[in-house]
């Protein structure tokens, strides 16, 4: 991961109750489209729970892995999937494995307004990619 630390957004206010709930019922729409059963962790610039909902018979292991992505995502300002590719390409790239909160699992995305970091989203109950892409689809209806 070659990301310049001068690149990555500052804080900004918190994500609220209103905007999470918007956030995790477009995640969930999109999850449901697929046939997948997900759990939403919805953190805000803090890194604090606004928002956990688990989908009727998501697995009960995914709820605490999308409460480990969602901090991940906003307290290091990235996506957690920077970690993920960092793994795969081994070498220097596995010095990532001991990094205290960094998980490197697809699905954790830090939510971003006005280009400041106000929350995070984290996803699990699929795939790697699976999660990413429900991710990426609750993030979008704050773009509309």
């Amino acid at each position: 991961m070659s990301t310049n630390k001068s690149q990555l957004p500052s804080y900004g206010s918190s994500i609220t109750l209103e905007q999470a709930r918007k956030v995790s019922a477009a995640a969930q729409q999109n999850a449901l489209q697929n046939g997948w059963l997900m759990v939403v962790a919805i953190m805000d610039a803090g890194g604090h729970l606004v928002l956990l909902e688990r989908m009727d018979n998501a697995q009960f292991g995914s709820v605490q892995v999308a409460q480990d992505k969602a901090p991940s995502a906003v307290a290091f300002r990235r996506p957690t999937k920077a970690f993920h590719d960092m793994v795969a390409a081994g070498g220097e790239g596995l010095r990532m494995l001991v990094m205290s909160g960094a998980v490197p699992i697809d699905g954790g995305l830090p939510i971003i307004s006005n280009g400041a970091v106000v929350g995070s989203i984290g996803i699990s109950g699929g795939t790697s990619a699976q999660d990413g892409q429900v991710a990426q689809a609750g993030l979008a209806v704050l773009a509309s």
